[in-house]
């Protein structure tokens, strides 16, 4: 079996709508890109994802006061894992910079 989205299935796999990715955000739709450049560079495999997400839903399922859901937020904790996981970035470094991008004035969402 090819290593690829298709792979992610069951709690791991995406929301679709209609069989099309379904994003709520624009946010999201950029994460799901960031993700599959990482994945085409070979920093880490759809299949490490899929473990990487199961394993942040299950980080959610045991918060005593887990908030709202949203898949797309445990797919950026399993991405971050990942990350600080293979030493590309630390969450430090991704914590500062998602700090910087927030502080943008509105409409400057480009460059």
């Amino acid at each position: 079996m090819p290593d690829g989205i298709e792979t992610l299935s069951g709690p791991a796999a995406p929301p679709r709508v209609n069989g099309e990715l379904s994003f709520e955000a624009p946010w999201q739709g950029r994460l799901f890109g960031l993700t599959a450049v990482l994945v085409a560079a070979g920093v880490f495999g759809w299949r490490d994802l899929q473990q990487a997400l199961i394993g942040a839903i299950a980080e959610r399922e045991r918060d005593p006061a887990p908030g709202p859901w949203c898949y797309w937020e445990r797919w950026r904790v399993a991405v971050e894992g990942l990350l600080a996981r293979r030493g590309v970035c630390v969450p430090d470094e991704i914590a500062t910079r998602a700090d910087m991008l927030s502080a943008r004035p509105p409409g400057h969402d480009h460059g």
